[in-house]
């Protein structure tokens, strides 16, 4: 059946991209959100993250590392403490998916650095598509004290096999997503697949594909009501499985904080943002960020099923206190002055206040079997 056209969407902005989406589904028909996702923020030539540093007050978007120190610290230690618990092994592979500009990492590395033994067993692997912001993660690791010997990859299946440490912040939520609608057609209500197709003007626009069947929708989701929006995350899941995998194969553990829901939810999260204001995702294709909530039942669900022990999720706010996040910002307001103090208990606020990232971002962990329950999921 062809794709039914959804009326009341804004038009394209002209970018380059935008024209070459154009044209490949003038070719071979409307567009998954999963394949527009992609092109939209992976094109080798006009993909968002491949063009640009994304980050900070001068770019679209604000990342916890980013906001403060203490965040990567605490996670570093975290990590610590796994490697502590896992009996301390050596050739241990410290990977960061999607790391930013490196500051999680350089911020992890310098709290850990006072560890016995524990930066002379690894070696920080960095998974990074983007050639901008691999430049800006050399730039931060080679100012610590005692600059490591980092390594890039575009895959996390390019990291050598053996014990792993695995750290990912936002990373899951940029993963592409497909989207189900529950719609009426010809008198019965079916599950159609979202697509990027084009109106009647050429321009970029929604339509609905009713061919894609109830099938890919959890059982639990499939009574919805009329206009109801599943996500699925074929992507994410693969590479939770493929962590999970190399945990069960060696030991380790992974820690992935995100913003999302718990379990299965209805809703239709896919958001655009650009220049810190949301945006119309079909608006300016390449020159905004795009990305959907994360659903941690089905990413713990993925690590199980690649065969590793899965933990949480948990509240960011709460993994960040069962860490001594307020210890670590009393110690640093006692060495700062009366301005500095306000930074970081601003900052302390946007990280564990309900208002802020607190409760929407949630944490899941990830260990090889027979580890014990690592650090903030031990309660």
């Amino acid at each position: 059946m062809s794709p039914t056209p959804v009326t009341g969407t804004p038009p394209e902005a002209e970018t380059p991209l935008a024209a070459l989406i154009a044209r490949q589904i003038r070719l071979t028909g409307p567009l998954p959100v999963s394949a527009y996702m992609a092109l939209c923020l992976g094109h080798p030539q006009h993909g968002y993250y491949t063009t640009r540093d994304p980050l900070g007050a001068g770019g679209d978007f604000t990342t916890a590392p980013e906001i403060s120190q203490m965040f990567g610290e605490m996670l570093g230690l975290w990590a610590a403490h796994c490697w502590l618990a896992m009996g301390s092994p050596a050739g241990v592979a410290l990977v960061e998916l999607g790391p930013g500009r490196g500051t999680l990492m350089a911020d992890a590395l310098r709290a850990t650095a006072r560890v016995p033994g524990f930066h002379a067993a690894l070696r920080p692997h960095l998974v990074e598509t983007s050639p901008v912001l691999r430049q800006r993660q050399a730039a931060a690791l080679a100012a610590l004290p005692a600059p490591p010997a980092p390594v890039w990859h575009d895959r996390l299946e390019e990291v050598p096999e053996g014990p792993l440490l695995l750290l990912a912040n936002e990373f899951f939520d940029a993963l592409p997503i497909r989207q189900l609608v529950r719609q009426e057609h010809r008198g019965r209500l079916l599950w159609a697949e979202r697509k990027v197709g084009l109106d009647a003007d050429g321009r970029l626009a929604w339509v609905l594909d009713p061919a894609a069947g109830e099938a890919l929708v959890p059982p639990a989701l499939r009574g919805s009501p009329p206009g109801s929006v599943v996500e699925l995350a074929p992507a994410a899941a693969a590479v939770a499985q493929e962590i999970g995998g190399r945990l069960a194969r060696a030991p380790g553990a992974a820690l992935m904080v995100d913003y999302g829901h718990a379990g299965p939810a209805v809703g239709d999260t896919l958001q655009a943002v650009r220049r810190h204001r949301f945006a119309d995702p079909l608006e300016a294709p390449g020159e905004a960020d795009l990305t959907a909530h994360v659903d941690f039942a089905a990413l713990a669900a993925a690590l199980r099923a690649g065969g590793a022990a899965a933990w949480g999720p948990v509240t960011q706010g709460d993994l960040l206190s069962a860490l001594g996040i307020r210890t670590r910002a009393a110690v640093l307001k006692g060495l700062a002055t009366p301005a500095q103090a306000a930074d970081i208990d601003s900052a302390l606020d946007r990280l564990l206040g309900e208002a802020g990232m607190g409760r929407l971002f949630k944490a899941v962990a990830a260990t090889s079997p027979g580890l014990p329950a690592p650090a903030g999921f031990d309660a």
